[in-house]
């Protein structure tokens, strides 16, 4: 029996996609090494492939020449150098398509317990302020509304099909115009201007670092709704922090922060505007192993010489 190619995992994800994965490599796991430096030397001249969703740089393509291909877990490669590893002919793909429904879902029911405070009025019936109190104040129509979303790839366009279910009329910002039937916004201020709520589904990176800045939130306004399923660099989390604090934004539903896991700590405070959730919008058992095996199937063809299935480079 042949013996199963080196590949290091550089994050965790899925027991059972790992678990898949362990039947066709020797993996390496990366983030369980005491000594990372030394596990890297010890696999320098065996280790062909790299999976991961976090940080891939130079740094350990340079620790590992052998490697010819790099499975990216996620469809956002921000944390992956592209260029770093195109110039050592290292093959890079994601896991697109398999949780764009997964991802919309969440997107959508973040905009609903949003406008309808959901994690609020549960909390309004378990203290007992329903029987204190009587009822709760009125929540936000979400039905009938106008959103706008920034990004219109596989996953904003779920969204908006989600959304047109809601009876909305939907906008959207992207660099150019695509052949759908809502309404298109060259200008994000704009948009912001005109919409209802703001949803953010464009990948990470510098290209769109701190796009939904101050000047966005103040014209999406205090009656406005900011939903964030990208990456949390993609706002200006201080601006955000203080639109929210002084009134000159409604309310945010947040599933990404920047730097997280830290989230800060007035966000947290903000327990009657804010909704978060901790990065968890394709976290199904479903959705995670078919982006697990999607890993694996493009690790295995990455080496066997074949053309990447979802190849990023």
């Amino acid at each position: 029996m042949s013996q199963k190619p080196d590949l290091l995992v550089v994050t965790p994800w899925y027991s059972a996609a790992m678990a898949e994965l362990e039947d066709h490599f020797t993996v390496h796991k990366l983030w369980q090494a005491e000594d990372k430096a030394a596990l890297l030397a010890s696999i320098a001249g065996t280790c062909a492939a790299i999976a991961g969703s976090s940080v891939c740089g130079a740094d350990i393509m340079d620790a590992l020449p052998k490697v010819k291909v790099i499975a990216h877990h996620g469809v956002g490669y921000d944390g992956v150098d592209v260029a770093a590893a195109t110039a050592r002919g290292i093959k890079v793909s994601n896991t697109p398509d398999v949780l764009s429904d997964e991802v919309a879902d969440l997107a959508v029911g973040l905009l609903i317990a949003t406008c309808r405070r959901i994690p609020q009025a549960d909390r309004y019936v378990r203290e007992g302020r329903w029987e204190r109190e009587g009822d709760m104040a009125f929540t936000t129509r979400v039905h009938g509304r106008k959103a706008g979303i920034l990004g219109l790839g596989r996953i904003g366009i779920e969204i908006a099909r989600r959304l047109e279910a809601f009876k909305m009329d939907i906008a959207y910002h992207t660099r150019s115009a695509r052949d759908v039937p809502y309404t298109y916004y060259d200008d994000l201020v704009a948009m912001a201007r005109d919409v209802d709520f703001l949803i953010a589904i464009v990948p990470g990176g510098a290209a769109t670092r701190h796009l939904v800045n101050r000047e966005v939130l103040d014209a999406l306004g205090p009656t406005g709704v900011f939903v964030n399923v990208a990456r949390g660099s993609v706002a200006d989390q201080d601006a955000l922090i203080e639109a929210l604090r002084d009134g000159r934004l409604g309310a945010a539903g947040l599933d990404v922060f920047d730097g997280e896991p830290n989230v800060p700590q007035a966000l947290k405070d903000m327990t009657e505007t804010v909704v978060v959730q901790p990065h968890q919008a394709s976290a199904t058992h479903e959705t995670r192993l078919a982006m697990g095996r999607l890993v694996m199937e493009n690790a295995l063809a990455g080496l066997a010489g074949k053309p990447l299935i979802t190849p990023v480079n």
